[in-house]
């Protein structure tokens, strides 16, 4: 049998067992045709939060290996199925020359690509701006409610935070918004504090209001929550097309004045166009997302990552995760594992970002060799 590099598995039941865990690790091994790992990547449904060690003991234990590194999700998934509604672990073992190890505390490299995890309490400002380029997400349900728990070597981590450098790889970060755009990109005429006044020539709301659908227009209360703004990121023509703008969510819209209440302090001069979340889009963008990933890795890659936006999984697209149905459909086989958390960590415009109700993934192929595959 072929080793493998990375191979993953899931299991799942009525109760918050140790064993599933156990269970997770033993399949991947077998899988990888692997004895032992080198690493191992563990995420359990919520369930295990309040006491994960048992299950991380019993990972160590399957897969001979101390260095268990993960979180508790509002859901896990690999590339066999997701679970969103019965206590499960799904793990990856990694092996060959694929490595894992923890980042010691203010180490981090330019260079480094570092898989991060974090509590909602663990997300600081402070954190998230290093120039080294993370990837992850943050251990949480739709609402931020606890408790959460994110670990390394075996031992939830006090700080709620983990940052884990994966070596012997080479790696694509992606992140697919996939919003469908209302309207282009408007300079950002008048503003005060965090109200948008005037978009162009016209107030904000007006230009939103116009913008939308006719069946959502003519809806007794427009669904804010599914409206957003879009702050385009250097040429706003391609923007859009290509991902690069940070969405600005809607507090609230003021008749009074035809403002609009942002939940980041706009800035005049930006570029900014009116967005809706929309399931077709999202699916058309991560296809191009991977697309674009899978030809910017030097080889063909041997596992990957995925971290969506509880908010998009399967509830927003109708019982189905389309963003793991793209990467199955466009790389058959490949092992996958993630979770669904509340923000998920990745690269936007050179710095590191922490998007909302996106899709982050990693593509992994190994390094300088092909032992690996």
């Amino acid at each position: 049998m072929m080793l493998k590099s990375a191979a993953s598995g899931l299991s799942h039941g009525h109760r918050a067992l140790p064993e599933h865990a156990e269970k997770a690790v033993k399949q991947a091994l077998a899988k990888a045709g692997l004895e032992r790992a080198n690493a191992i990547l563990l995420f359990l449904t919520p369930e295990y939060a309040a006491n994960p060690e048992p299950a991380l003991r019993a990972a160590a234990r399957a897969g001979g290996c101390m260095q268990v590194v993960g979180c508790t999700g509002a859901g896990i998934l690999t590339e066999d199925e997701w679970v969103l509604d019965s206590p499960g672990a799904a793990a990856m073992v990694l092996g060959g020359n694929v490595h894992l190890s923890i980042a010691p505390q203010g180490k981090l490299s330019d260079e480094d690509t570092v898989l991060s995890l974090c509590t909602p309490a663990g997300m600081t400002a402070e954190w998230l701006d290093v120039s080294a380029k993370r990837f992850g997400a943050v251990s949480g349900d739709l609402f931020g409610h606890g408790p959460f728990k994110v670990w390394s070597g075996a031992r939830v981590a006090e700080s709620e935070q983990v940052d884990a450098i994966l070596s012997g790889v080479d790696s694509v970060i992606g992140a697919s918004q996939g919003v469908r755009a209302l309207t282009s990109p408007i300079e950002v005429a008048e503003v005060q504090g965090y109200d948008i006044k005037r978009l162009g020539n016209y107030p904000a709301l007006s230009v939103l209001v116009q913008s939308l659908p006719r069946n959502v227009r003519e809806m007794e209360h427009v669904p804010l929550h599914l409206i957003m703004g879009g702050v385009a990121i250097g040429d706003p023509e391609t923007a859009i097309r290509e991902g690069r703008y940070r969405l600005n969510h809607i507090v609230a819209a003021n008749l009074r004045d035809q403002s609009i209440t942002l939940s980041e302090r706009p800035a005049r001069g930006e570029r900014l166009f009116w967005a809706m979340r929309d399931a077709l889009t999202a699916e058309r963008d991560m296809h191009a997302c991977v697309t674009r990933s899978v030809q910017a890795l030097p080889g063909a890659p041997d596992f990957a990552l995925l971290f969506p936006c509880i908010g998009r999984g399967p509830n927003f697209f109708g019982n189905r995760d389309r963003d793991l149905d793209v990467l199955r459909s466009q790389l058959p086989g490949l092992p996958v594992i993630g979770m669904y958390g509340n923000g998920e960590l990745g690269p936007l415009d050179g710095v590191n970002h922490l998007y909302q109700y996106s899709a982050v993934f990693g593509l992994f192929c190994c390094a300088g060799t092909r032992e690996c595959h």
